[in-house]
């Protein structure tokens, strides 16, 4: 089965097998449906693993695994919002203070721009002013890390499936470091063991099936690439409900 599954570009080997590992851990517990980069409904994120296991006449269960090889792409995607706001509303505040001292003192700053003077910018970057730029570079730090790292907490807080779980190698596991909510999925000796279990999010029926939907295209876009089916074969078919 691992030669089975091809390793994009951009891809480790253990990250691979990481993935590999949860697909059979998934239908080890039951979940019937899998499939690897999977683009979420009504978010922009990608995850690695997304599972489904029916349950009856009930609408069953939803579950994501994100796969981590190095503390550093864990951390990356670990951030909280409230907290990462809290220093960027600070920061800002010390910018706003910045420039306006820097306009009483470099009144030749500023740059005639509008009909009105108080409307005018001011080129705060003409001086150098070593703790304006790093007042900049805090700011961009901190946006970034506001819209591109807080990937697990937005994962939960928009309940995008009822299970989350981090699938890590054995010395990357720190309880401490794995987000509130998840569960831990911990490589050891080839298996994944459940270091610890991941609290269950209520979602609606019809999100459930949004979520299997995205599961079927990501196994259908697989089987197109294994069958060599281009996009030309089968454009132009109109597939509205």
């Amino acid at each position: 089965m691992d030669q089975r599954i091809t390793i994009r570009r951009s891809e480790t080997e253990v990250h691979t097998r990481l993935k590999r590992l949860a697909f059979v851990w998934a239908q080890r517990q039951c979940y019937s449906a899998c499939a690897m980069e999977v683009a979420l409904p009504r978010c922009r994120y990608r995850v690695d693993v997304a599972a489904y296991r029916p349950d009856g006449k009930q609408s069953g269960a939803t579950a994501i695994f994100e796969c981590k090889q190095a503390l550093v792409d864990l951390r990356r995607d670990n951030g909280c919002t409230s907290t990462t706001m809290r220093r960027l509303k600070k920061v800002h505040h010390r910018r706003e203070v910045l420039e306006r001292n820097l306009r009483v003192h470099y009144p030749a700053l500023r740059v005639a721009d509008s009909l009105f003077v108080e409307f005018d910018s001011h080129n705060f970057a003409a001086i150098e002013h070593r703790g304006y730029k790093q007042v900049v570079r805090q700011i961009q730090a901190l946006q970034n890390r506001l819209f591109d790292c807080t990937k697990f907490e937005t994962l939960i807080r928009y309940r995008c499936a009822n299970l989350f779980f981090l699938v890590l190698p054995d010395e990357l596991f720190r309880d401490p470091e794995i987000p509130i909510g998840w569960g831990a999925l911990v490589q050891s000796n080839g298996e994944l063991i459940l270091a610890r279990k991941p609290v269950w999010h209520e979602t609606e029926p019809e999100s459930r099936l949004r979520f299997l939907q995205q599961i079927a295209i990501a196994g259908t876009r697989v089987l197109n690439r294994q069958l060599e089916i281009a996009f030309e074969d089968v454009a132009g078919a109109d597939c509205r409900p």
